[in-house]
């Protein structure tokens, strides 16, 4: 069975870039097709450069540095690969990576990280977030989405099975592509984390600092309860707006290398997440360390979070609603969830059993496919 991995690019390590690690460690003689890698990406990643196969784009002006510049080109690009030596496709898809060219006597997997969300579910708050809802721009952007809709839709019957990495995303697909998906919830590298019950007088909230992440909501939820602590942690384009935002309670540390974030979170009395994510890996993290959840309760929320086991959820992304989830997780006395049960939770999410569903599904589905 040879097998051909696709990303859109591999240019960061984020959740995508770890998934497509660890299929490519299920099936080690596999190629890896992307639009645009940088090597020392791969190097940390632990994926053989030799195996990374780019396209035209990493040869453009500032193509592995600038990509999402050449968005108009995407569609047209990860059509270019030429996969008719390979027996299984599987693309790791969160933009185009699912459109690869294939015939009929290849079996195409895609891992669905969520369809394209800024030309679909959240494509009003993207031209919003742009400063793209008014003027002649506005409308040029707002035909090329357009355009990668229907690119997008179209290559959706290029897929002969789709695994969504949550079934809030797999509820998203049905509703997108019209097509049902099977959930396996990405690979969690719980073992960086260790268990910590020592837990002192703080909350902790981290991610990219952009408006989506809601942190805002949080820093503001905490202004108004001036005797509990919040730290803050990440970088991001709104970095100076939310340290002038926070009152004297709250600590906006920025970006923070792995061990700082690590300790923060082993030691905080809870972790705070805000976000309407597709998935979630930190509120995973956080549990690996002993630390519960409070969480809005909506989307990959309510898979990464036990109600009532490992956190409690709020309703809406307002420091109201926050407020009132911190004050009741406080009233559930000293300490509320076990460190113990949130450690045996998120080891649900191992790397190991994700390796473990990956190969089973791909090598089921080929064996149907060639019967």
């Amino acid at each position: 069975m040879k097998v051909a991995i696709i990303q859109e690019w591999l240019v960061t390590v984020g959740g995508s870039d770890k998934v497509v690690k660890a299929i490519y460690d299920v099936f080690p003689d596999a190629d890896i097709f992307t639009l645009v890698a940088k090597k020392e990406i791969c190097d940390e990643l632990g994926i053989p450069w030799e195996k990374v196969h780019t396209s035209f784009i990493q040869k453009m002006p500032f193509g592995a540095k600038k990509h999402r510049a050449y968005l108009p080109l995407f569609p047209f690009a990860i059509e270019q690969f030429d996969l008719r030596g390979y027996d299984v496709v599987i693309s790791s898809s969160h933009c185009v990576a699912k459109g690869v060219l294939t015939k009929e006597d290849q079996l195409h997997i895609s891992y669905v990280h969520s369809p394209i969300r800024y030309v679909w579910d959240m494509y009003n708050e993207y031209l919003e977030e742009s400063n793209l809802t008014e003027g002649l721009k506005s409308w040029l952007v707002r035909y090329l989405l357009h355009r990668i809709r229907k690119w997008d839709m179209l290559s959706s019957f290029r897929v002969d099975y789709y695994i969504s990495n949550s079934d809030y995303v797999g509820r998203r697909i049905k509703e997108t592509y019209r097509r049902d998906s099977v959930t396996i919830h990405p690979n969690i590298d719980i073992s960086r984390f260790e268990l910590c019950e020592d837990k002192q007088d703080y909350y902790l909230t981290s991610s990219r600092l952009v408006a989506y992440k809601k942190i805002d909501a949080v820093i503001e939820a905490f202004n108004q309860m001036p005797d509990k602590k919040l730290v803050v942690i990440g970088g991001g384009p709104n970095l100076e707006e939310y340290k002038k935002l926070a009152g004297p309670n709250v600590t906006v540390m920025g970006y923070q290398p792995f061990d700082v974030l690590k300790e923060k979170m082993q030691h905080a009395k809870a972790f705070v997440f805000a976000p309407d994510e597709d998935f979630g890996m930190i509120p995973i993290e956080a549990e690996s360390c002993g630390t519960p959840v409070i969480a809005y309760g909506h989307g990959g929320s309510l898979e990464t979070v036990s109600d009532g086991k490992t956190g409690l959820f709020f309703k809406e992304q307002t420091p109201e609603a926050i407020m009132e989830a911190v004050k009741h997780f406080e009233s559930m006395g000293e300490q509320p969830f076990s460190p113990r049960v949130c450690r045996e939770w998120a080891e649900g999410f191992s790397e190991e059993r994700f390796k473990r569903e990956i190969k089973e599904f791909v090598e089921q589905k080929y064996k149907e496919f060639k019967s």
